[in-house]
């Protein structure tokens, strides 16, 4: 009866991520022309840019899986690099189908292939992921402010205002902005509920304790930090580097990507597959706003999620073939 109850909830939440996803891409693209979208990518973009960015998106979950030991030798979890990362790769494929379930899968390779403890492992990647939520915020801070003389000068130029955006922007878009907002809401709620949950099994709690207040031990700290830079720097190039595969964004500069790169990874919080809807609308809206025709920011953010999302799913079938010739056992480095 449980696991009928479990596979409910399961199915639910995949199918209310997909809706959302869906319907946000549907509104975005109801008069969208598909066909030519053919031709933009086989006669009007460069994939030679495209290409290049490809090491950056893998670099970036290798660094975060070379990351991990740091947080999980503290706590006495010996692990094998390869499997790090290959659960790290593993994690961001699942989470494709169901939003949010990397973080468990890939403590879950962890705890079969090395022995880990999955409790241990999981508050690890808890305090990995607050350490990225607060650099992510220190960037968005800086950029906010660095930006500001540019939104100005913009808005001079244009002979606009934040108050003629605000009236512009249509009902509907209100309501996906709404929709966004209390999916976040309700994601957090999720997570507390869960969290409750936890908190009432002792030894599980335990573990992850240890595992959150891993990185007070942590040995080597600068290589803690310079693999966490690392990580965000190749997330950003990964990003940028596809400015430069379309005309319309090829001369926008590093300041219009990183306010875009910040502002789509504060959106893909919203729980659908890899971002998809709210990404797409947040990055857009921003494109938009630098003067990128609607058009052309709609092929943008169609074509390099797409893209991107096909190299992570990519990567976890890799990763699921390299983990089923890797054998099981503690790891002695």
């Amino acid at each position: 009866m449980m696991q009928m109850k479990k596979a409910a909830n399961t199915t639910m939440k995949v199918a209310l991520s997909l809706l959302l996803g869906g319907a946000i891409l549907y509104w975005m693209y109801r008069d969208f022309d598909f066909r030519r979208v053919e031709h933009v990518l086989w006669h009007e973009m460069n994939w030679t840019w495209m290409l290049l960015s490809f090491p950056f998106g893998i670099l970036a979950q290798m660094f975060r899986g070379w990351r991990w030991k740091q947080s999980l030798e503290p706590i006495g979890e010996r692990t094998r690099a390869s499997v790090r990362v290959h659960a790290v790769f593993l994690s961001y494929a699942v989470s494709l189908i169901i939003p949010r379930i990397g973080e468990f899968a890939r403590c879950g390779v962890l705890a079969r292939y090395d022995k880990a403890s999955f409790p241990k492992a999981l508050g690890t990647v808890v305090t990995e992921r607050a350490i990225d939520s607060l650099l992510v915020l220190l960037i968005t801070g800086l950029t906010f402010l660095f930006q500001i003389k540019v939104f100005n000068t913009f808005f001079d130029k244009t002979g606009t205002s934040l108050d003629t955006i605000l009236r512009g922007f249509s009902l509907t878009g209100w309501i996906v902005t709404g929709v966004c907002a209390l999916a976040v809401l309700i994601l957090l709620f999720y997570l507390l509920r869960r969290l409750s949950i936890y908190n009432k099994v002792k030894n599980t709690l335990h573990g992850l304790w240890q595992g959150v207040t891993s990185l007070r031990s942590v040995r080597n700290v600068p290589l803690f930090i310079c693999f966490t830079l690392a990580i965000w720097g190749s997330y950003f190039l990964h990003y940028y580097l596809t400015f430069f595969c379309f005309e319309s964004t090829a001369h926008l500069g590093l300041a219009c990507a990183l306010v875009t790169f910040i502002v789509g990874s504060i959106a893909v919080i919203v729980p659908t597959p890899n971002g998809a809807g709210p990404w797409h609308f947040a990055v857009k809206t921003m494109l938009i706003l630098y003067g990128v025709a609607d058009t052309d920011a709609l092929y943008f953010v169609l074509i390099v999620h797409s893209v991107q999302t096909l190299l992570v799913a990519l990567m976890g079938v890799y990763a699921w073939m390299a983990l089923s010739f890797t054998e099981t056992g503690t790891a002695n480095a």
